[in-house]
């Protein structure tokens, strides 16, 4: 980003900040999510479209993270396969995060079904005296075009911080992956109605330096931490809502061609009953999603929502 100043001064001046945001948002700051266990999959309304293109101009991108799941190879293979029958004619994109000793096993599985792969993590070194870390090069070889980078569990489980998130980021670029940078609130802030405030220092440090040409292959996953694994999820407007400031922010800080093309899913407890409400908001492009994807019916669904 050529305009460090601004960006810097948008993450860590909580009033001009709240200012810049009322400016695009029409609000000084979003309410704090409304906590829901699951909204009905009949309404089929749409949010009103913003300016530039709506959510049917961007391709569907839906994302399974297995995390540290399942607990063996064998296992592994038969949820790759149930999961590449349950694709379908479904016209979505879809990608699977494994973990990285099964990803050779379980690859050409999905690959029938022209679902891709991607690594879960990795660090900003190519190769070297780094016991248990995992390099882009590593992945890439694999034939794997997608990486996760800054997941909330990497955050806090392992004390991952926006500089190394940032580092991350311009390595995987540089090697032509595709990365899924995750961005999001914890609990307390989103208590104290920080959810926007969060994600925009999180933008502004994890996309530092990061092109306007590189922002073709990012996709942004904003993940409220406190719904992941809750079995809690955002209410469809307040997901809408911090989406829509999330692709404000970006056409703030690049162009709106530029925000208009960034794919950006949500994840957080995404489930068959609640992905269909969700993609019908104009912002939300696909879903992140955990521990549905580890049951090939569920993600089935998910993959070809209505």
């Amino acid at each position: 980003l050529e305009e460090e100043d601004d960006m810097t001064q948008l993450a860590i001046s909580h009033v001009a900040f709240v200012s810049e945001a009322s400016a695009f948002t029409g609000t000084p700051s979003f309410a704090a999510p409304r906590f829901s266990t699951g909204v009905a999959s009949s309404s089929r309304a749409h949010v009103a479209a913003p300016m530039g293109l709506r959510m049917a101009d961007r391709v569907p991108f839906m994302a399974g993270n297995w995390k540290m799941n399942p607990t063996g190879v064998d296992e592994a293979i038969e949820l790759a396969k149930a999961i590449a029958q349950g694709k379908g004619s479904s016209k979505t994109e879809v990608a699977i995060f494994i973990p990285h000793p099964f990803i050779s096993a379980c690859k050409p599985h999905l690959d029938v079904a022209g679902i891709a792969t991607g690594g879960q993590n990795c660090v900003s070194a190519q190769k070297g005296a780094f016991t248990g870390a995992t390099s882009t090069s590593m992945i890439k070889s694999l034939g794997c075009p997608h990486m996760l980078v800054g997941h909330s569990e990497r955050r806090t489980l392992w004390e991952m911080d926006d500089a190394s998130v940032n580092l991350n980021m311009h390595k995987i670029l540089g090697d032509d992956l595709k990365p899924i940078l995750c961005i999001g609130e914890t609990k307390d802030e989103y208590e104290l109605n920080l959810n926007t405030e969060i994600c925009a220092i999180q933008l502004s440090k994890g996309l530092k330096g990061i092109t306007k040409e590189q922002m073709k292959s990012v996709t942004i996953a904003y993940e409220p931490v406190w719904a992941i694994g809750t079995g809690l999820v955002c209410d469809k407007e307040t997901a809408q809502g911090v989406h829509k400031f999330i692709r404000d922010w970006i056409a703030k800080m690049y162009d709106q061609a530029t925000a208009d093309g960034v794919r950006i899913q949500y994840g957080g407890s995404v489930t068959p009953e609640t992905v269909d409400e969700l993609m019908a908001m104009p912002d939300i492009d696909g879903c992140l999603v955990g521990g549905a994807s580890l049951d090939p019916v569920k993600f089935a669904r998910i993959m070809n929502f209505k």
